[in-house]
């Protein structure tokens, strides 16, 4: 887990508004995030009843489809 410094914009009355981070925690957060949604989407397409496609037949349907577009 990233740990998070994170420094508060407020308002005239002193409600925070906005957050400042610097860069490599927002880096390392966003990296985090990335690694959930792929998790995400494996769980889901585990769960799904849909029938699997083996990685070089996914390649080939990929680029066919890629070069159908042009």
């Amino acid at each position: 887990m990233v740990e998070v410094h994170p420094q508060y914009i407020t308002d005239k009355e002193g409600n925070k508004i906005s957050v400042v981070i610097p860069i490599k925690e927002f880096e390392l957060l966003i990296e985090e995030l990335e690694d959930l949604e792929d998790v995400q989407r494996f769980e889901a397409a585990m769960a799904s009843k849909e029938p699997s496609i083996p990685l070089d037949g996914a390649f080939k349907l990929i680029e066919a489809e890629r070069l159908a577009k042009k």
